[in-house]
């Protein structure tokens, strides 16, 4: 198999400059083409990035044991204590009790020398 002869390329440039029905058809099949390869990567990961939003919410994650699952179960496979209700896109960390002065919920931290 050899390569196009030069008169080939001529005809195949000449269809694409002159504004002939053959050209204009090319150029459409090449712009059709160039507009799905560089949207295919991005619907791809529209649809990636929503399946992820569905994964998440389905997962729940025990109080207990601090195992993630999946399960529809009531109780946790691990441990047996019973899982926390379904997400419903609110994140699952304790309330803060504000009616406590901040001194009685810190920690103090005092270093110390020891000598060995």
């Amino acid at each position: 198999m050899g390569r196009f002869p030069p008169l080939l390329w001529v005809l195949l440039i000449a269809l694409l400059l002159l504004p002939t029905a053959a050209g204009r058809i090319l150029l459409d099949l090449a712009g059709g083409l160039l507009i799905t390869l560089f949207a295919l990567p991005v619907v791809l990961g529209g649809l990636g990035w929503i399946g992820w939003k569905v994964l998440q919410s389905r997962v729940r994650t025990c109080e207990a044991c601090g195992l993630s699952t999946m399960t529809t179960d009531a109780q946790c496979p691990a441990c047996g204590s019973p899982l926390p209700a379904k997400n419903s896109g609110r994140s699952t960390a304790k309330a803060v009790d504000d009616s406590l002065p901040a001194s009685d919920v810190t920690i103090d931290i005092k270093a110390e020398d020891v000598d060995p």
